[in-house]
C-alpha cells in the first residue's frame, strides 16, 4: 500500500501543511537537501484560471521548507510559453525576492544531456543542470486535464524540466514515462484550489479547494484522475508508468487518508475526443 492525502478546507497554507503531515513528508528530506520546488506555469495566466500552480501553494511550500530549516531552496520552471512573464502575472518573482529565494527559468537554464536506458521511446534528453543538482524534487503541478494526454498532474509537470520540449510532439506517453523514470520528484503535490477542465491552457476554472499529495508520482496522478471523475486506467502513461514499475497505479493498493475520493470528486468536461 502507497499512501496519498488529499485536504480540503481552510487556507492553501493550512491545507499544504496537513496534506504534507499526512504523507510523512519530513521523512523524505534532510536540512541539507537542495530543495527544487517546481510548480506548472504552461502559460502567463492567473492561478484563478485554474491554469497555473496557485502562488499561495508555493508560498506555503517554501515556508515549510525554511521552518525545517532547510538551507537551500529554489523555485524553478519552464513553461512552453513565456516564462518570464508568468512569473510576474502569477506572482511567484514577488514571492521568492520577499523570502529571499533563487527563482530560476529552467528554459534558461544550462542543459545536461541525459541517456535513458530501455527508454520506450526517448533514448536521450536535455534536463536543466538546476533540476539535476537538486536533492529534493517538490513536484507541484495543477489539477487539469489535456487536449493531448488525457490529463495533467505530476507526471506530466516533468516536462518543464527539459530543453526543448518539441522533442514531446510525438510519442508522448511513452516519453513522459521515459522522463519520470530518470526525474524522480520525493514529494508530489497537486494544487486543486482551482482546477482547469476541457483543455489545459484554454479551458473553464473549476472550483474544488483541494490538495492531493502523496510519495509515489503514479498513485498520486491516479488519485488526481479519479478526482477529476477519470478511470487512470484510461490514461495511457499512466498504464505504461504502472507496468514499468515507476508507481503504483491500482486504487486497491493505495491508501487514500484525509477526505475520500468521493467527498471531492467533480466530473470535469473532458478534452474533445476523450471519453470515461
Amino acid at each position: 500500500m502507497v499512501k496519498v492525502a488529499i485536504v480540503k478546507g481552510g487556507s492553501p497554507a493550512a491545507m499544504v501543511r496537513e496534506a504534507l503531515r499526512l504523507i510523512n513528508a519530513e521523512e523524505v528530506f534532510s536540512r541539507d537537501d537542495k530543495v527544487l520546488i517546481k510548480p506548472n506555469y504552461v502559460v502567463a495566466s492567473h492561478p484563478s484560471t485554474g491554469i497555473t500552480t496557485d502562488t499561495g501553494v508555493v508560498e506555503a511550500l517554501i515556508k515549510y521548507f525554511k521552518e525545517a530549516g532547510v538551507k537551500e531552496i529554489v523555485v524553478g520552471e519552464g513553461g512552453a510559453g513565456d516564462t518570464e512573464k508568468a512569473f510576474d502575472v502569477v506572482g511567484v518573482r514577488a514571492l521568492c525576492a520577499r523570502e529571499r529565494i533563487r527563482l530560476v527559468n529552467l528554459n534558461r537554464d544550462d542543459a545536461i544531456t541525459v541517456r535513458i536506458p530501455n527508454a520506450l521511446s526517448l533514448k536521450e534528453v536535455n534536463i536543466a543542470k538546476t533540476v539535476l543538482e537538486s536533492t529534493c524534487i517538490v513536484n507541484v503541478p495543477v489539477l487539469k486535464v489535456h487536449h493531448l494526454a488525457f490529463v495533467t498532474l505530476c507526471i506530466k509537470n516533468l516536462m518543464g524540466a527539459i530543453i526543448p520540449k518539441s522533442i514531446m510532439h510525438t510519442n508522448l506517453d511513452e516519453k513522459l514515462v521515459d522522463l519520470a523514470s530518470v526525474i524522480k520528484p520525493k514529494i508530489n503535490l497537486i494544487s486543486g484550489i482551482v482546477g482547469a477542465e476541457k483543455d489545459e491552457t484554454r479551458g473553464d476554472p473549476v472550483e474544488m479547494g483541494i490538495i492531493i499529495a502523496g510519495r509515489d508520482i503514479v498513485a498520486t496522478d491516479a488519485v488526481g484522475a479519479m478526482v477529476m471523475g477519470i478511470d487512470p486506467y484510461k490514461v495511457r502513461y499512466l498504464r505504461l508508468a504502472e507496468e514499468r514499475r515507476l508507481g503504483v497505479l491500482d486504487i486497491n493498493r493505495i491508501e487514500v487518508v484525509g477526505e475520500s475520493i468521493e467527498a471531492v470528486r467533480k466530473e470535469f468536461k473532458l478534452p474533445p475526443g476523450f471519453s470515461r
